[in-house]
């Protein structure tokens, strides 16, 4: 989905909208429900949690595949030429 779509919906959903649930059916082996259950462990809660680690993690490494052109160029300039301002620096 392009950037400025995505922009687009992320301002006009209604704080509402990003506050609710959608249920979702997820498939999980007996002896881990049983074993979450045992446990106390919310299984929505996380999923919830897991899942937007995973996304987090996802979109970083995306934003580092595309913009990674030019971090190779900037760690180049700053090999060949060193940290702008360095002979300011007091650190």
């Amino acid at each position: 989905m392009r950037m400025d779509l995505l922009m687009k919906l992320a301002h006009s959903a209604t704080p509402e909208k990003l506050a609710s649930k959608k249920a979702t059916n997820i498939s999980l082996a007996m002896d881990v429900y049983l074993d979450a259950k045992n446990f106390g462990i919310n299984i929505s809660q996380l999923c919830e949690q897991a899942l937007r680690e995973e996304i987090q993690r996802r979109k970083e490494q995306q934003w580092n595949e595309q913009h990674a052109s030019f971090i190779a160029a900037y760690n180049s300039l700053v090999e060949t030429e060193g940290v702008a301002l360095q002979e300011w620096r007091s650190f």
